[in-house]
């Protein structure tokens, strides 16, 4: 006897139209926003276009000073806004200054940013639900392609506080929320998730860390409980360190800038717990080159040769030069092939001085 398979059209019909908070099918990313960094890029996407999607919930955790806001509410809101996204940008830290985002290259007039500022988790939570009630009943039995690409970042959740954070405050008694903030933050990730997903909407908040005291396990720890870290689909932590280089590699005595330290926590498109160093001078900014040596070297695709690095096209030409060599001008050469596995035109090979040693890493 042959048993016929059950028809799952009609109970398929049904789902959505009777159980309310399910959708049926895949949310695969379509649209991702450039962080500014190729290598950053690759650590979170496995691609070194792609960035941060949209339909998810991306954190970048940090220490204060490390980068957190240039990266956000600057290089991805600018990039975001370059794709086609409007940006909704929330402030619980009154420091996103219009000269200082406009220096970054983010678009201020009102038809391409709403800059918001807030001071508490009740009132975001509020603002997200009118917006995403209001999405959706514009956009409804629209296709993805069709609807608008809006990209919401808040700066930052560590800042955000809660009602019984304002009233201890307003009583003079500030002994702590007894743990009522953690379960806020995390209430908050986990609506908008599931929210967002079927939606070209990409969610993309700051939060704070703090020293690790665990000797078995000492990366800093993301403030806020470790509910809405699991939440999130993305997390990038970020520390800070010295940049003492110049623009020609040489080591110098005062600081010119910041090193962050970015390690991708979590992340479902390429291979978690990989780090990279990204140079961010005070002059020039942050170069979307740096950390991409570190990590070919790393990859094996750039091989030291002496003090020089060599690179080996898929033609079998060799391209070698000093690491100060390998910058905007050359390291497309690998970024190339390694995206499209295109061959490439001959180059003219640069000679240089040879530098007398290494520079130490700090």
């Amino acid at each position: 006897m042959v048993r016929r398979p059950y028809d799952f059209s009609k109970f398929r019909k049904s789902l959505t139209k009777n159980i309310e908070g399910l959708s049926l099918g895949f949310n695969d990313p379509k649209d991702w926003i450039d962080t500014g960094s190729y290598a950053l890029n690759y650590l979170i996407s496995g691609d070194f276009y792609k960035g941060v999607p949209l339909g998810k919930v991306t954190m970048f955790a940090g220490e204060s000073g490390s980068g957190k806001s240039l990266v956000v509410s600057g290089n991805l809101a600018r990039n975001a806004q370059a794709s086609g996204c409007y940006v909704v940008m929330m402030d619980s830290e009154n420091a996103l200054d219009n000269t200082w985002l406009q220096a970054l290259g983010v678009d201020t007039s009102e038809d391409k940013l709403l800059k918001i500022n807030v001071s508490m988790i009740d009132s975001v939570a509020k603002t997200l639900s009118e917006f995403l009630k209001g999405y959706k009943a514009e956009n409804a039995g629209k296709e993805y392609d069709e609807c608008p690409k809006v990209v919401i970042i808040i700066d930052s959740l560590g800042m955000l506080l809660s009602p019984t954070d304002i009233k201890q405050f307003e009583a003079g008694d500030l002994k702590g929320d007894l743990g009522r903030k953690p379960k806020a933050l995390t209430a908050l990730i986990r609506n908008t998730v599931n929210n967002i997903a079927p939606y070209p909407i990409g969610f993309i908040v700051t939060n704070h860390t703090y020293a690790s005291q665990d000797m078995f396990n000492p990366d800093d720890k993301i403030s806020g409980g470790q509910g809405f870290v699991y939440a999130s689909s993305i997390v990038v932590a970020m520390r800070k360190l010295k940049l003492k280089v110049d623009a020609d590699g040489n080591k110098v005595s005062e600081v010119l800038g910041i090193r962050a330290a970015m390690k991708v926590m979590k992340t479902r498109f390429s291979k978690p717990f990989e780090s990279v160093q990204v140079e961010i001078p005070y002059e020039t900014g942050m170069s979307p080159y740096s950390g991409l040596i570190d990590l070919f070297e790393k990859s094996g695709d750039l091989v030291k040769q002496g003090n020089r690095l060599l690179y080996k096209d898929s033609t079998g030409k060799e391209h070698i030069y000093f690491r100060k060599g390998w910058n905007a001008e050359t390291l497309p050469i690998i970024l190339q092939e390694k995206a499209n596995g295109s061959v490439l035109e001959p180059i003219v090979e640069v000679e240089e001085e040879p530098v007398s040693e290494e520079i130490n890493e700090e």
